[in-house]
C-alpha cells in the first residue's frame, strides 16, 4: 500500500487514487467525521494538493473545530501559493462565524493594502467588512448595556471589586459615558479606585464639562480633559526627583517606591498634596521601603508628624490598591 522514497512515506498511486475518491464521497455526502480521517491520512502521505486541503477545511467548519480550521488558514497564508485568495476567503468565513469581527476587519484592511486583489474577491471581502463593522458595534452595544447594569448592580451591592473592574470593561469598548456614570463620582457608595478609573475614562472622552468628585470627605471640581494622566502627574514627577540619588544607590529600594507612590497617586487622583508636602511623602515612602525590604540603619529614622501623617496614609493607600487591582 506504501512504498519510501527520500525518507518519506507516500502511496502507491492506486491506493492514493481510492483514498481520494472515498475521502471527496464522504465529503459530499456530509460525513465528515470519516471524510476528515481519510483527508488526514492523505495529508499524512503528503498528498496535500489544494482540493484535499480544502476539503478538511470544509470538514473542521462544519465540525465546529473552528480553532483547527482557523489555524490551518493562517498557517496556509504565510505561503501565499496561487489559491491564496481562495484560503483567505475561507478565513474571513471563520472570523465571521466565530463572532471575530475585529480580527476580521484588520485582516481585510490588510489585503486591501494591496493591488493585486481579484475583482471578484475585492467585492466578496468589502461586504463581509461592512456587515462585521455593522455586527461589531450591535455586539459592542450589547456588551455595554450589560456592562453598565453590572457597574449600577456592583455600586448598589457595594461589590468594590467589581465596580473597578466593570468601568476598565466599559473603557476597552471605547463607551461613552453616561450621566449616570458622571454621578458616581460624588457617590459615597463607590470606590475610590473606581472613581479614578472614571476620572481616566472622561479624560480619554476629551472630556470638557465640569464634573464635581468626592474622595475622603475631599470635595473638587475638575475638567477631565485638563488634569494629568497619574504617571504624568506633578505629585509623582516632583517626588521621584527628590529620590532620584536613590535610583543609583538601590535600585531595588527606588523600584519599590515608585510602585508605591504610582499606588498611592492613583487611590487619590485628582486630589494632589501641597507642593509643600512632596519632601515629606519622600520620606514616608523611603521609610516604608526600607521597612518592606528590611534595609538596615545604623540610626533611628528622625521623623516629623507630617512624615508619620503621610507614612499612613501611604500604607492605606497601598491596602486599598492592593485589595481591588492586584487582588
Amino acid at each position: 500500500m506504501r512504498i519510501q522514497q527520500d525518507d518519506k512515506i507516500i502511496l502507491f498511486p492506486k491506493w492514493k487514487k481510492e483514498l481520494e475518491k472515498a475521502s471527496l464521497i464522504a465529503l459530499k455526502e456530509k460525513r465528515y467525521d470519516e471524510a476528515l480521517i481519510k483527508l488526514d491520512k492523505l495529508i499524512n502521505y503528503q498528498v496535500d494538493n489544494h482540493e484535499i486541503i480544502t476539503g478538511k477545511l470544509i470538514c473542521l467548519m462544519e465540525l465546529g473545530e473552528f480553532n483547527e480550521a482557523q489555524n490551518l488558514c493562517e498557517d496556509l497564508l504565510k505561503q501565499e501559493d496561487e489559491h491564496y485568495y481562495h484560503y483567505v476567503h475561507i478565513y474571513l468565513t471563520i472570523l465571521f462565524q466565530t463572532n471575530q469581527y475585529n480580527l476580521l476587519m484588520d485582516q481585510v484592511e490588510y489585503e486591501f493594502q494591496k493591488k493585486d486583489i481579484p475583482k471578484l474577491q475585492k467585492e466578496q471581502f468589502k461586504q463581509l467588512y461592512e456587515i462585521s463593522e455593522k455586527m461589531n458595534i450591535d455586539m459592542n452595544m450589547e456588551k455595554e448595556a450589560i456592562l453598565f447594569q453590572d457597574l449600577f448592580t456592583a455600586v448598589e451591592e457595594g461589590n468594590f471589586d467589581e465596580q473597578w473592574r466593570q468601568v476598565e470593561k466599559l473603557k476597552s469598548l471605547h463607551a461613552n459615558p453616561s450621566n449616570q456614570i458622571i454621578e458616581l463620582l460624588v457617590n459615597d457608595d463607590v470606590h475610590p479606585l473606581a472613581k479614578t478609573a472614571i476620572i481616566e475614562w472622561l479624560k480619554e472622552k476629551q472630556w470638557t464639562t465640569e464634573v464635581e468628585v468626592s474622595k475622603f470627605n475631599v470635595t473638587l471640581t475638575i475638567i477631565p480633559k485638563e488634569l494629568e494622566w497619574v504617571k504624568e502627574s506633578e505629585p509623582i514627577l516632583e517626588t521621584k526627583a527628590l529620590l532620584r540619588e536613590l535610583e543609583q544607590d538601590n535600585p531595588s529600594l527606588f523600584h519599590l517606591i515608585t510602585k508605591l507612590l504610582y499606588d498611592y497617586t492613583y487611590v487619590m487622583y485628582p486630589i494632589k498634596p501641597p507642593k509643600d508636602d512632596y519632601l515629606h511623602i519622600a520620606k514616608a515612602l523611603e521609610l516604608i521601603g526600607k521597612e518592606s525590604l528590611g534595609v538596615a540603619s545604623n540610626q533611628v529614622p528622625e521623623t516629623t508628624k507630617q512624615v508619620e501623617n503621610y507614612i499612613e496614609k501611604i500604607k492605606f493607600s497601598e491596602s486599598l490598591y492592593l485589595s481591588i487591582i492586584d487582588s
